[in-house]
Formats: C-alpha cells, structure tokens, sequence
C-alpha cells in the first residue's frame, strides 16, 4: 500500500449529502476483483450520459477537476452497500483524501485499508475547504497527516483527528498483509518452535 504523508492538490467539491456506495461504483462494475481501472467508472451514472458521453457540469469532468487528488463532500458520505470497490474507484481515479463532516462506517473503515485518507469535520469548517475548493485548479490545499492538518490555498489551517493506529498505517503504509509482515520473523520462529515442539502435527 502507498505511504500517505503530505499531500497537496487539487480539491474537488462535491455538496452532496448521502452519496452511496452505489453512486460511487454503480453495482455493474462489481464484477473484477482487482483494484485497478475503477476509476474511469467513478460516479459513472453522474459522469456520463446513456451514450457514454462525458456530462461536462459534473465536477471531475470539469478540466480544473480532472487531477483532483482531494474530495470534499458533504455528510454520511459512503453509505449504502460495503463494497470495497468504492474506495478502489476513488484511490484509482487519483484521489487520496475524502473530506466530509460525517461517513458510513464501513466505507470509512476500507478507506484506511486502501491509503486513502478519509477525514470528518464540522460542517463549518468543511464548508470553509469546499468554497476554497470551488475556486479551481489554482487552489491547491495541502493535508499534512503527520502534523493532522489542512492548509487551505489562503493559508487558513484546519485540525483534525485520526486515529493513532490508523495514522500509523497510513503513514507506513501497511495494509492488513503489511501489518502481517512485520511479524513475520515472529511467525516464523513460532512455527520452528511448533515443529520441534509437537513434530506430529
């Protein structure tokens, strides 16, 4: 998995509340098992008109948007089924952090399992990111998740709160099998010992 450290980029606004998993990675592309080429199907059903062709008032159609590597959106972001694909789509678009004042458990949780960053707010202060998002590809706001924080492009910083474990696997970048991996000498001297220990089994 990627290391997350500091990142700064460009950030996408999205005001919208109750964004499912659904609309994130509509159910027909459910079907591989890899992580990668999600992205081109990102918001797909709001990205694109039956005929496939790009609608250009959604936001990463816009060309200010399309290297947005930072989503702001509005609350219980991520609800609705528990596909892992949705942080997939996300991560595989570009996107490595998710701003919003409030997710959906699980959706929040897979986030952190695939590098992505996903950070709760206050409405106040998300609403303080969106509209310094709304200003374009020249606003580019940096998120430091070393110090837990968001510089905005006017310099304004915002705090926020993560999980100590979390951060560390972020900042480490271990997923599930990383985290595995660090024990592996461990693990092997266990399954020695095991060996001598009981050779029947």
């Amino acid at each position: 998995m990627d290391k997350f450290t500091t990142l700064t980029g460009i950030a996408a606004p999205l005001p919208m509340v109750n964004v499912d998993t659904d609309m994130i990675i509509p159910k027909q592309f459910l079907k591989t098992i890899k992580r990668e080429g999600l992205g081109v199907n990102l918001f797909d059903e709001m990205r694109y008109d039956r005929q496939g062709n790009e609608i250009p008032e959604f936001v990463l159609n816009k060309p200010q948007y399309r290297d947005a590597e930072i989503l702001i959106g509005g609350e219980n972001f991520g609800c609705g089924s528990s596909r892992e694909h949705a942080p997939w789509a996300i991560k595989d678009f570009g996107i490595r952090c998710v701003i919003a004042p409030s997710f959906a458990d699980i959706f929040f949780n897979n986030c952190f399992k695939n590098g992505i960053l996903p950070i709760a707010l206050p409405q106040e202060q998300v609403d303080i990111l969106m509209k310094d998002a709304e200003k374009g590809a020249n606003a580019r706001m940096t998120v430091d998740l070393e110090k837990q924080e968001i510089t905005t492009s006017d310099g304004e910083v915002i705090s926020f709160q993560v999980d100590p474990f979390r951060k560390h696997c972020l900042l480490n970048g271990l997923d599930d099998i990383g985290l595995t991996m660090e024990k592996a000498a461990r693990i092997d001297a266990f399954e020695a010992n095991l060996e001598q220990s009981r050779p029947w089994v």
